[in-house]
This record gives C-alpha cells, sequence and structure tokens, in this order.
C-alpha cells in the first residue's frame, strides 16, 4: 500500500456516449455466474435488484448514485443522470464490475464526486468517480494501488480543488478512521488526523438541504424520485426495484454442416 500522503495515480478515464434508458435493466448471464459464484439456473435464475444511494442536484441536472446486486453478491455500479430534471435518463459512465457508489456532490456546475467500494465480505479498494464538465464525462480516480480494505465513509468539496474526507479501514484495530484533505481536487491526498472514533460530519451546517429525495415504495415495488415543492413531496420519476435476472446464456444454435458438393465427373 503506498504511503498517506503519496499521490495518487489517476486510472483511465470512463468517458462514453451516454446511454439513454426508459428502464434498468442488468446485464447477467455466464460470465457473471461463473465470476461470482452464483448458483442460478434457467429453472431457477437469481433475481437482480436495483438499489439507489443518493441523489444530487445541479440545476436543471440530477445525479443518482447506486448498484445493481443479487441476493449474494453485487454485480455494478451504477450512475444515472438527467438534465431535464427527471424527465429523460442516461449513463454517463461504464459500470464498474463487482462495485457499488455511495455518496454524491458536485462542488459547483462542472466540478462533481462520487464515492464508491468493491463490494464483497469486507468492502475494498475505495474510489471516486469525478467530472469536471458538469457531468458528461467522468473518470475513475483509485485511492491505492495495492488491495485495501475499508471504504470512504464521508467526504465534501468546498472548492473544484479543495477537499476532505474519511476513509473508514473496515476491521482494523486502534484507530480505523483516518480524516485526509486533498488541494488537487482528489488526484492526491494527505492524512490529517486518525481517529478510534467515528469523525464529526465534514459537511457545514450551513448547507442547504436538498429539495430533491430518494425514497422506497414498498407497495409499488419501486425508488421514487421526489422533489419538494411548497412543502409538499412530489414524485418526479420512479424506477422498479426488481431489475431483471441473473441465469446462464441460451445455448447458440448449432448450424448444420456444410455439404459439399463433388464435382462432376
Amino acid at each position: 500500500m503506498r504511503a498517506w500522503a503519496a499521490i495518487i495515480a489517476v486510472s483511465t478515464a470512463l468517458a462514453q456516449e451516454p446511454q439513454k434508458i426508459k428502464e434498468i435493466t442488468a446485464v447477467c448471464g455466464d460470465q457473471e455466474i461463473l465470476e461470482f459464484g452464483l448458483e442460478c439456473s434457467a429453472d431457477e435464475p437469481c433475481p437482480v435488484f436495483l438499489e439507489l444511494s443518493a441523489v444530487e442536484v445541479v440545476g436543471a441536472k440530477v445525479f443518482l448514485t447506486g448498484n445493481l446486486h443479487t441476493p449474494a453478491t453485487t454485480l455494478s455500479s451504477l450512475l444515472l443522470a438527467s438534465d431535464d430534471e427527471g424527465k429523460t435518463w442516461t449513463e454517463p459512465a461504464a459500470r464498474i464490475r463487482g462495485a457499488a457508489l455511495d455518496q454524491i456532490q458536485f462542488a459547483d456546475p462542472e466540478s462533481g464526486w462520487a464515492s464508491g467500494t468493491i463490494s464483497g465480505s469486507l468492502p475494498k479498494d475505495p474510489f471516486f468517480l469525478k467530472t469536471t464538465d458538469g457531468g458528461k464525462t467522468w473518470r475513475r480516480l483509485p485511492l491505492f494501488e495495492d488491495t485495501f480494505y475499508g471504504s470512504i465513509d464521508q467526504f465534501w468539496f468546498d472548492s473544484k480543488s479543495h477537499g476532505m474526507m474519511v476513509v473508514n479501514r473496515k476491521g482494523a484495530r486502534g484507530v480505523p478512521f483516518q480524516k485526509m484533505e486533498s488541494m488537487t481536487g482528489g488526484d492526491s491526498w494527505m492524512t490529517r488526523e486518525v481517529s478510534p472514533k467515528p469523525v464529526p460530519p465534514l459537511r457545514p451546517k450551513t448547507a442547504a438541504a436538498s429539495d430533491w429525495r430518494i425514497r422506497t415504495d414498498t407497495a409499488s415495488k419501486t425508488f421514487r424520485i421526489e422533489r419538494r415543492q411548497d412543502n409538499r413531496w412530489t414524485q418526479v420519476y420512479s424506477f422498479p426495484v426488481r431489475a431483471g435476472v441473473c441465469k446462464p446464456d441460451p445455448p447458440k444454435p448449432v448450424e448444420p454442416p456444410k455439404i459439399q458438393e463433388q464435382p462432376p465427373q
């Protein structure tokens, strides 16, 4: 593992053509069954569920973070974006296999971050997704070169360059909480404090409360994206909790052998 004050290498950008969506669908077949050790069959497929974690609004743009998972494992991260206040949605960043996205925050209309980890028995390899163009493209910022068991407990940026975060080293004894500071927009971090107890919230008390929220509606089995208007919450969009199934790929059709015609004698 690198020293805490070391400069963190930036991974390849996750830029891609945004995928327009009407409903979240999971991709889960032979490859995922093998990689995650799933017990899914054609007769008894594994259900796949959507989980939404956080919402962030910048002007008319709305961003949602979350993941797709089976009852046994997390399949991939999920970042959703809307530039028309929730009427239509796209996926501006590629899904990361085995990962989940949690918190999201924009410091200004162009600069934003979403925190994530690779899921497992213990979360590991925490990272950020970062945008500098208002959420059109995102790049992944890993925090460590070697495998690290822990997660980003909380973070807060007050400008496009300055931010604070708390890393929770899951299962560590002594001082599992590490408060860190960045002067480079999350590209590199320095340790400022270690603590055996959870660190107080980094979000300033003066930060405005969001007029948007995510709510789970048990009756309809949906995630509801709601907006506060005149002290009332109204639904803007909803996503089904069920996002598909995981089952073996259908067998490929067997082509009959080609019969070679014999030339005339």
